[in-house]
């Protein structure tokens, strides 16, 4: 939610600013702009639209300084308009910030540095750090305990990054609730709000924790605690990620290359180390309660991991979202909460885990983000190591957590006697065997897929259902081609369709159903009773599928044949099928696939 970046150097730093931002930019992408500070203070550029437009239009390039900040804004507090673009300045042009996250008092402080007759130009919440910091200098205070006043003065969640004339050889930062790092570099340091900002430059980062700020120059920086000023001692972090990781590598979006990743991400996922997935199922099994939260994409993975962790090991561990888990759960010391996040900064997920911690209830974390606030928060912690997805919608990062949760269960299988060694070896071997088969579907299938989109993505109104664990995927597929296409589509339990959605079925709403495998005799049996209903309806039904006698049936409207898998593994290839689905229908429509409108890759507000 927004990307903050800052350069310090010896020399020019306006293009890698740039680049810097254009790596962010799926954090947010409403309006970017930079302050650079030079022999004429900050200079602040700043406009509305994606980065490109914007640095042509701003010529971002054509500012010369060696220190610089720069910020891609995600809309919270007033709307995409250039005057609410990030940098924000005091009333004299001397000093300039940029923020991510929501100041939640914004409104009392603003009246009151009103009265103090301060100039607001924005509807924004970050405008009033200038402001406070300019006061606090009025008032007498040096920079730095200026800057520490204003922060310490905040209520709600920030990351907030500050240049001044009066000292030009720094950048100051602080944060609390919301991610900040600073990478290390030869004659030059970095400010991020996560790697992507400056791996292109160095392979060395200290991350920040709640309550710290820093004072970065070219050759050093120093961490202190806002509370007392009292340094602090930090580890360097070495970045596993390599910046061609970043790159599209040849496909036309990083959707595409991100799903064509996919093999490699299931192989990572089944080399994390095995004590590690046997610890969390024991947890799973030990606690009095347990449950599986994450929100968005991550919720409907876990759901699917409490499909699996059900049938494979007995274990009930329900799915809540994130986002309502504190008002409908109870919990306390006896039980177990694994949490979700691809990012490790999600709001509402750190939002229930900090409850957890106060009501010291075991918790752990599944994340992709080395360093993240979860990863540090939880007691356990798997690093799925899926590399970085630049994609704001995200596809290997979900099919990985979903491989960890799978074989979650099945140890979970193992320690309560429902799974025999034999058993156990044989389903391992199914997980090992997916790659191959994701490559094979991606190499053959793509062709048909594409042709489904082109034919069908003119269709605005859809049903996704789907019955025991294709039901998860059936509500991930939907929110896939929400996200992306920005079609309308209801993911729902098949079974669910008779008992009032039934209603809706006719020549204009069309239905994509997940077809079990003729394996799962039963849920196939369901879920053709289901095409049944819609077909006796009117209805236009769209299928999903591997079975060679649906192939042939007249019930189907559309359909789209999938490789063979056994039941295990059946869901992630129709989830696969599904997420390219979703890619070439924004192509056909002339969709921003890896930018859409409105979203953010890491929601960090509430």
């Amino acid at each position: 939610m927004c990307g903050i970046s800052g350069i310090i150097s010896n020399t020019s730093v306006s293009r890698r600013l740039l680049d810097s931002i254009q790596n962010l930019e799926y954090r947010g992408y409403d309006s970017c702009g930079m302050a650079v500070i030079n022999s004429h203070g900050p200079i602040v550029r700043k406009n509305v639209g994606h980065v490109a437009e914007v640095a042509e239009k701003e010529l971002f390039t054509s500012l010369d300084g060696h220190v610089g900040i720069a910020h891609t804004r995600w809309a919270t507090h007033g709307g995409v308009t250039p005057v609410n673009a990030h940098p924000h300045t005091s009333c004299d042009g001397t000093i300039a910030v940029v923020h991510n996250g929501i100041i939640s008092n914004y409104g009392e402080l603003k009246a009151r540095l009103m009265k103090k007759g301060h100039i607001f130009r924005s509807e924004t919440d970050t405008e009033v750090i200038p402001h406070l910091i300019e006061e606090y200098r009025k008032g007498g205070l040096p920079l730095e305990r200026a800057f520490v006043a204003a922060l310490n003065e905040l209520d709600g969640s920030f990351a907030v990054a500050m240049v001044a004339a009066e000292e030009p050889w720094g950048i100051f930062c602080g944060k609390h609730e919301s991610p900040l790092i600073i990478g290390l570099g030869q004659n030059e340091n970095y400010l991020g709000s996560d790697f992507n900002a400056f791996i292109e430059y160095t392979k060395n980062a200290v991350v920040m924790e709640d309550g710290e700020y820093a004072i970065i120059t070219h050759e050093s920086y120093a961490v202190k605690r806002m509370s007392n000023g009292e340094p602090v001692n930090k580890q360097v972090m070495p970045i596993e990620w390599d910046a061609e990781m970043s790159k599209k590598g040849g496909f036309p979006h990083y959707m595409l290359k991100e799903i064509h990743e996919q093999p490699r991400t299931v192989i990572k996922a089944l080399a994390i180390d095995e004590n590690a997935i046997i610890n969390l199922a024991r947890r799973m099994i030990e606690a009095r309660r347990a449950n599986v939260t994450g929100v968005g994409t991550t919720y409907y993975v876990a759901q699917l991991g409490q499909y699996y962790l059900a049938s494979e090991a007995g274990v009930s561990a329900p799915a809540v979202s994130a986002d309502e888990f504190l008002e409908g759960s109870a919990f306390g010391p006896e039980d177990f909460i694994l949490a979700v996040s691809q990012s490790g900064e999600t709001y509402d997920t750190l939002r229930v885990l900090r409850e957890a911690k106060r009501r010291k209830t075991r918790t752990a974390a599944m994340v992709n983000v080395i360093g993240s606030t979860m990863a540090r928060l939880v007691d356990d912690v798997v690093m799925q190591g899926s590399g970085p997805e630049i994609c704001v919608i995200s596809t290997k990062a979900a099919l990985a957590q979903m491989i960890i949760l799978i074989r979650i269960a099945i140890e979970a299988g193992v320690l309560t006697g429902r799974i025999t060694p034999a058993d156990r070896k044989q389903k391992i071997k199914q997980l090992e065997a997916l790659p191959d088969i994701i490559s094979g579907f991606l190499n053959e299938y793509s062709g048909f897929v594409h042709t489904l989109a082109q034919r069908t993505a003119h269709h605005h109104n859809w049903l996704y259902l789907g019955r025991g664990r294709y039901y998860p995927i059936a509500l991930e597929a939907a929110l896939k081609v929400k996200e992306v296409a920005y079609l309308h589509a209801e993911g729902m339990p098949a079974g669910f369709l008779k008992h009032g959605t039934i209603a809706l079925i006719d020549e204009k709403l069309k239905s994509l159903v997940f077809v079990p495998t003729e394996k799962e005799e039963e849920l196939y049996n369901m879920t053709m009773s289901s095409i049944e209903e819609i077909k006796a309806r009117g209805g236009s039904v769209t299928a999903f599928h591997s079975s060679r006698t649906l192939q042939r049936s007249k019930l189907l409207d559309d359909q789209l044949m999938l490789p063979a898998a056994p039941p295990l593994v059946a869901p992630l290839v129709s989830l696969i099928a599904a997420q390219l689905y979703s890619y070439f229908a924004a192509v056909t429509l002339g969709k921003n696939v890896d930018k859409p409108r409105a979203l953010a890759k890491s929601v960090t507000v509430a």
